[in-house]
């Protein structure tokens, strides 16, 4: 793998950078303070994370109770909501509307393969920052049953190889950082849970497909009322070229342009063919 310890303090487009770093794992999450470490001396960074672990909360906004932020120590905030509310927070009220130049969601304790990714909280963070227009990546590591022995280092570092190498693009394409993406596309990055010398490389990928059991868990509880376990078990995936989770269980990163517009443009002209008057 080409070498991701690269020297990002010196670089005169960095060094003025305004980096929000986001999650869905919570302030205390082991990733979140790895992933800080990893951008150290690339900017100015500031820490907006739920309270608490809001894994799976999808790209939800708090709309019916209070919110409130809780200022950790300088630059860490902790807020009682989604990871969404984060990023609508963080921008609009600790930074005071103060757009970052790039927003960082993770790094997160497990993988955000295939359609997955419409639950993810990690998602959903950068999602959100991608529709305020910010540059925005959501990076995780794929854990799959057992989180001892995580490589978040591995992660951490390949985040700020991708930031470095954000700034030569802009650089040497001669535009702003800012307008590196298309507007409405975001990065989804993942990467295998090794050593960063065991890593073969990194890949761009597509969204693949993961399979889980359909299993629902019943359990009656003390006053004699039924209660649900939902969450299949893991399956593996389908076998799609290129697909994210064929490329991590290969052994590579994968690296996938997402985008928030869903609209499928086939079925759409379709349907102007439909009589629906």
């Amino acid at each position: 793998m080409t070498d991701v310890l690269i020297n990002i303090i010196g670089s005169a487009n960095l060094a003025l950078m305004r980096i929000l770093i986001s999650n869905d794992d919570g302030i205390y999450s082991p990733g979140i303070a790895v992933l800080e470490k990893s951008l150290k001396g690339s900017g100015e960074i500031t820490v907006v994370a739920p309270a608490q672990e809001r894994s799976t909360a999808g790209h939800s906004l708090t709309l019916h109770k209070p919110l409130r932020i809780e200022e950790v120590n300088e630059g860490h905030y902790a807020i009682n909501g989604t990871p969404a509310d984060c990023i609508w927070l963080g921008i609009r009220k600790i930074l005071n509307g103060k757009k970052p130049d790039v927003v960082f969601s993770g790094i997160n304790q497990g993988g955000n393969l295939g359609y997955d990714i419409h639950y993810s909280g990690t998602v959903a963070a950068a999602r959100e920052a991608c529709l305020l227009g910010i540059p925005a990546v959501a990076i995780s590591l794929a854990i799959f049953g057992e989180r001892k022995g995580a490589h978040y280092e591995t992660a951490a570092r390949f985040a700020a190889k991708l930031l470095h190498e954000m700034s030569s693009y802009a650089e040497k394409n001669k535009i702003a950082f800012g307008k590196i993406f298309p507007f409405g596309v975001f990065l989804n990055a993942n990467i295998p849970n090794l050593p960063e010398s065991e890593i073969k490389g990194v890949k761009v990928a597509k969204m693949g497909h993961r399979i889980y059991s359909e299993g629902i868990i019943e359990k009656v509880d003390p006053r004699g009322k039924p209660y649900y376990w939902i969450g299949g078990e893991y399956q593996g995936f389908k076998d799609i070229d290129e697909s994210d989770c064929k490329i991590i269980d290969e052994g590579y990163i994968s690296l996938t342009p997402l985008q928030v517009n869903s609209t499928d443009p086939n079925f759409y002209e379709t349907l102007l063919k439909w009589d629906l008057k």
